[in-house]
């Protein structure tokens, strides 16, 4: 049996990180995994930084970081996402938690072994919740089309619809 994989999609902006951190809030389950937090200086986005639900982060990309792995303006940093992110999906199945992956876009995408790990878990037996980058890629468009994955397009207005529905569906 396979379980039900819930992906939130929409514009950067749109609300797809706060709705997760709200259903997770909501749900009577435990969750384990990601989410991803903007890294703000002086009004403007500098980064991003990986948080676990179990409270450990590290940034996962900024302006200043140098290196081969770059996505627009930011450098990526893969070792954040092969340990940080990877870890907390593969504790989350050992726990049999919802497994939150916020988000399965491009800079994460960099990782062949977080790719590997999101497809072991959309194609398991875990249900999951998680945020997919509206722009296509062949990855994206793989998960997409997978039968037991469910898209939901977030906009500011219908966010607490998504949330209502998101957490009668999951909350069992």
């Amino acid at each position: 049996m396979v379980g039900d994989v819930i992906l939130l999609t929409g514009r950067p902006g749109s609300g797809k990180t706060t709705a997760i951190q709200t259903i997770v809030e909501l749900l009577s389950t435990k969750a384990g995994g990601f989410y991803t937090k903007e890294i703000r200086e002086k009004g403007r986005r500098v980064g991003f930084r990986l948080v676990t639900l179990d409270g450990q982060s590290a940034v996962m990309a900024h302006v200043d970081f140098r290196g081969p792995h770059r996505i627009g303006k930011y450098g990526v940093d893969l070792t954040a996402i092969d340990s940080l992110a990877v870890e907390s999906i593969q504790k989350a199945k050992l726990e049999g938690s919802l497994i939150v992956i916020d988000e399965i876009g491009p800079m994460e995408l960099l990782s062949s072994t977080f790719k590997k790990e999101v497809l072991e878990v959309i194609k398991g037996d875990h249900d999951a919740l998680g945020t997919v980058a509206k722009r296509k890629s062949d990855f994206i468009n793989k998960i997409r089309k997978l039968p037991n994955v469910t898209i939901m397009e977030i906009f500011p207005g219908n966010r607490d619809q998504v949330v209502e529905q998101v957490v009668s569906r999951l909350d069992k």
